[in-house]
């Protein structure tokens, strides 16, 4: 029998103080718990007693701490190691060597060198996406950066998959950033003043446990009751029910996905034609509203976005479309756009056009309403917390220029010497000889997995710091085992958080594991610059250091030697006027706080956009039809469209050999959710191994029949960890990552964003005997004499 699949995990139960108090303090992604040890060597993280809404991923620390995957001590793939430096075309096909630390370190060093003498610094490329710890010191890549930074420079990436493409976009049409990734209504403005929410791609319960240095307090679900107990309608925007939770009052609008951007404009013209905009607002505050009227209503290319326009793309029925737009006039509405809309082929455009449907209202600037970005993406949208800077370690200056956006991570690898557009400007992929990571797993993040395969085959040498056997680390010809914040000292907290915590030490590290410090200040002694690394400083003298800089500088802070005994400090309340949107000044008064675009003002056709003339994004809000969608070409060889969306029971691949995510499994892979009409089509019943194919590739999951996905829609959580079965080309991932199956294209040329969120794919019933899940084993550890070690955890 499968094992019953977890929609949204159950939060964990708020902890007693005295509980609390008996455990170790520290701090994650997922939010502040302490660690508890138990008779017998296990622990038992314990939420903290100030948190409402604990995260339910606490339940997988314990069994990620010391699972078998854990690396025990350095290791070389043997082909590296026996023929020296160069691409291989399967790099993860070899067994690895265990070699002692001052090996591998020479090993590294040398290696490093060699590039750097060679083909100079730009030669290499550090890789680091930031996640693998809470702690502000011991921030892989802040630490990495640190270290290569001084090494004499590395081609860098940029932005994020989660919100790239946001990011490059906004600062044409709003300015800053921040404007509305961080300083839009808070919940409790939202819950006083809002009367309905649309909520484009929903608010889904499973992300708001999840931010960068983590939440000591998670409010995000407690706000979301206060709605429904207050009556505040949702219009919910997505083709999946669980996008948000079943507690407010909702709409349910099931969209095609990949088809927001037509449901907008379908509302917009509505707007417009029945004379329920504001254009009093739109002659004030906005620019280009003329140019997006026009396109709207058709005078520019002949063809009326109206509500049966649009119905026939979206598949919202037009009375609803009008209707909703009718009730948006008519109430004080915030308009919600998700980080996952943007993560799609032409993600720019549901952004901005979700901003034009909020300025046709008017109501940008006043509380609770207008248009918002990212609620339900993190757990700190919303939040009302300080805004204080915490203490974090100085990466310092990077000599080389050379960047990538970092979706563009294999085209980096593959293409080298080639040019691409990016933010308005022309660029060039250099030549990149080595790679070092530290901090992220891209066999996660990335898309096209058999394509990221072959581009990870190409640099001479692969440097990699990991605490399990990923996929990344088994790419690598180089692997530093790295311990876990459970197993070394140092100090965290999100942003807007409410404490600073105190992270202590609560596990030994398992086998030989050192921290990313540890390793980085080794090599950096051999290449020359230990020194000026180090600053002569230990870890524990770091965090002193670091923290004594910014207590001096920040009102109460107690001592080091206080706050550490503490295990926290409560950071200072937020002022109340600071809980306002920083649109709010705006809409007071745009001529004494006009935004940093052209005009001043929000642009709803941008000048410098249209100017570049990028085919894959047009000057102002538009719709633009994606190669995979429902009504593509493709559709009728891979009727369903698959949405790869952030999990609920880990966070990214972290903590997937933990029991909660294991408990979610289905037929001991992911699970794979589809409607029953979809399963009867292909005689698939509920636990059933499926696969999930199209041309890039294919993976196994357990299929779970529910009515809470739309008709010729499948969803397939990341992070399961790739697991490619031998033999099998294009791949076959015996795990369930659905990355075997997206496509490696940019958002746009304006962007070069990820596009992970949807794909085309067919699904049928996996008959025969199946490939086993290896992933959750190490892989073959040599030792020096090239016999299989005995020392393997």
């Amino acid at each position: 029998m499968p094992v019953p699949w977890i929609p949204s995990a159950p939060a964990s139960p708020p902890a007693d103080a005295d509980s609390y108090a008996d455990a170790s303090p520290t701090t994650s992604h997922w939010g502040a718990f302490g660690v508890r040890h138990l008779p017998g060597g296990g622990i038992e993280p314990v939420p903290h007693p100030a948190d409402p809404s604990p995260s339910p991923l606490l339940g997988g620390v314990p069994g990620a701490l010391r699972h078998v995957t854990r690396i025990h001590r350095p290791a070389v793939r043997r082909g590296w190691l026996e023929h020296g430096s160069g691409p291989r075309e399967r790099r993860a096909d070899e067994p690895f060597v265990e070699v002692p630390w001052d090996e591998a370190l020479d090993l590294a060093a040398a290696e490093l060198d060699r590039v750097r003498r060679e083909h100079g610094n730009r030669a290499v490329f550090g890789g680091s996406y930031g996640w693998a710890s809470a702690g502000r010191f011991h921030h892989a890549q802040s630490q990495l950066h640190r270290f290569l930074g001084q090494f004499g420079g590395f081609t860098s990436s940029r932005n994020s998959y989660s919100n790239g493409t946001s990011y490059v976009l906004l600062p044409y049409i709003v300015g800053d950033p921040e404007m509305v990734l961080r300083g839009a209504s808070s919940w409790p403005t939202i819950t006083a003043h809002t009367e309905l929410i649309v909520a484009f791609g929903g608010i889904p319960a499973k992300n708001v446990h999840v931010t960068p240095g983590g939440v000591t307090r998670h409010t995000t679900p407690g706000h979301l009751a206060a709605l429904a107990a207050r009556g505040t309608r949702v219009a919910l925007v997505s083709p999946l029910r669980d996008d948000l939770p079943d507690g407010p009052a909702t709409d349910w609008y099931p969209v095609r996905p990949a088809t927001d951007t037509a449901l907008m404009l379908g509302l917009a013209h509505t707007l417009l034609h029945e004379g329920l905009h504001d254009q009093a607002f739109l002659d004030r505050y906005t620019a280009g509203s003329d140019v997006f009227a026009a396109y709207v209503l058709g005078k520019t290319d002949g063809t009326a976005k109206d509500a049966d326009w649009a119905s026939a793309i979206c598949g919202i029925p037009a009375d609803r479309i009008r209707a909703l737009a009718r009730r948006m006039a008519d109430a004080r509405t915030l308009v919600t756009v998700t980080w996952s809309l943007q993560r799609a082929q032409h993600g720019e455009q549901p952004v901005w056009a979700g901003l034009a449907l909020a300025a046709l209202l008017g109501q940008i600037g006043l509380p609770g309403g207008g248009f918002g970005h990212g609620y339900g993406s993190m757990g700190d949208t919303g939040d009302t917390g300080p805004q204080t800077r915490l203490p974090h370690l100085p990466q310092g200056p990077n000599p080389v220029p050379d960047f990538i956006p970092c979706a563009r991570i294999a085209d980096l690898l593959l293409h080298p010497g080639e040019s691409y557009d990016y933010d308005g400007a022309r660029l060039r992929y250099p030549d990149i000889r080595l790679v070092h990571w530290a901090g992220g797993n891209p066999f996660h993040h990335h898309q096209d997995l058999g394509r990221l395969r072959r581009a990870f085959g190409r640099p001479d040498t692969v440097i990699v710091h990991e605490t399990h056997w990923t996929a990344t680390a088994r790419h690598a010809d180089i692997v530093f085992p790295a311990t876990t914040a459970l197993e070394r000292e140092d100090f965290g907290g999100g942003r807007h958080d409410t404490h600073l915590i105190a992270m202590h030490r609560s596990a030994d590290p398992v086998g030989e594991a050192r921290d990313d410090h540890a390793v980085l200040a080794a090599l950096a002694g051999r290449l020359g610059f230990g020194e000026r690394f180090t600053e002569g400083r230990t870890p524990r003298q770091w965090l002193e250091h670091l923290y004594g800089e910014w207590a001096a500088r920040t009102e109460g802070a107690p001592s080091f030697e206080d706050f550490w005994a503490a295990g926290e400090w409560q950071l200072p309340e937020q002022p109340a006027q600071q809980t306002r949107t920083l649109l709010a000044d705006f809409r007071a008064d745009p001529g004494a706080a006009p935004l940093t675009t052209p005009s001043g003002r929000i642009e709803l056709a941008s000048a410098r956009i249209a100017a570049l003339g990028l085919p894959d994004c047009p000057g102002h809000p538009a719709w633009l039809e994606p190669d995979e969608w429902p009504g593509a070409p493709d559709a009728a060889r891979l009727p369903l469209l698959l949405i790869a969306n952030q999990p609920a029971t880990r966070l990214h691949s972290q903590l997937d050999t933990g029991a909660v995510s294991l408990a979610a499994k289905v037929a001991g892979r992911e699970a794979l959710q589809l409607h029953p009409a979809d399963a009867a089509a292909r005689s698939i019943s509920d636990g059933d191994l499926v696969r999930v194919f199209n041309d890039r590739g294919a993976c196994l999951a357990g299929a779970v029949l529910t009515g809470r996905v739309r008709p010729g829609v499948v969803r397939l959580p990341t992070g399961a960890w790739f697991d490619p079965v031998p033999g099998h080309e294009p791949p076959l991932c015996a795990h369930g990552n659905p990355n075997v199956l997206t496509a490696d294209i940019p958002s746009s040329r304006l962007s070069q964003g990820c596009v992970g969120q949807h794909a085309l794919v067919e699904v049928e019933r996996y008959e025969g005997d199946p490939p086993p899940v290896t992933v959750r084993r190490p892989p073959v550890l040599l030792d020096s004499d090239g016999a299989t070690s005995d020392r393997l955890p």
